[in-house]
């Protein structure tokens, strides 16, 4: 049976449960005790610091997440257009975009948002419309000697304003599907015709 004890401060009389102690007298139960006990205050105080550190931690670590940069142009390797990732350094060629393959850190390169409607859903730097506007391809493949739009209309179209055969390339007629105005050099001397006057075998030099 619990008693009470009268209890004299001053002029004051008071009653304190025997509750309210655990062996010592005056010590209180921690986080356990009832009114009066200093050291549940004190736990309470504790959990709350504990829960606004960690709102704040998750406010500074949502704050420091990168944003998704307002321009995604960037200039990718061999001087290509490319698409910025939201780390704002890695820059990823045109048309490996929407590849099936994740190139950004976080797969932001194939989301649905930029993928799901293919160009129109494209930022329009990374798409280039051939002649035929019912065509396209990605802006890295217009001018790089190879005949993606199937008419040449990415290598010598006017709108392509391609500038002419690089170092590395032959300026010819070429009798091969694939190729527009020029030829690869590493293909001259091959043995195989690939310009329409043979150049690429008797004038052409590696």
């Amino acid at each position: 049976m619990n008693k009470t004890h009268p209890q004299r401060n001053g002029d004051v009389t008071t009653f304190a449960s025997t509750e309210s102690f655990s062996g010592e007298r005056g010590r209180c139960h921690p986080c356990g005790a009832r009114t009066g006990c200093t050291q549940r205050h004190l736990c309470i105080s504790a959990v709350v610091l504990l829960v606004l550190g960690a709102a704040l931690a998750s406010g500074l670590a949502l704050a420091l997440l990168p944003r998704a940069p307002a321009n995604r142009f960037c200039t990718a390797p061999n001087n290509r257009t490319g698409f910025l990732c939201d780390d704002r350094v890695t820059c990823v060629p045109a048309s490996w975009v929407c590849d099936s393959i994740s190139n950004c850190r976080n797969g932001e390169d194939e989301q649905e948002q930029l993928c799901g409607d293919l160009p129109h859903s494209l930022p329009g730097f990374l798409v280039f419309y051939c002649s035929d506007r019912r065509s396209w391809v990605y802006a890295d493949q217009r001018c790089n000697g190879m005949n993606d739009c199937g008419d040449c209309s990415d290598e010598t179209w006017s709108l392509a304003a391609c500038p002419p055969c690089g170092q590395d390339w032959w300026s010819c007629s070429p009798v091969h599907f694939q190729f527009c105005s020029c030829v690869p050099r590493r293909l001259c001397r091959d043995g195989v015709q690939h310009c329409l006057g043979w150049s690429d075998e008797f004038v052409c030099t590696a």
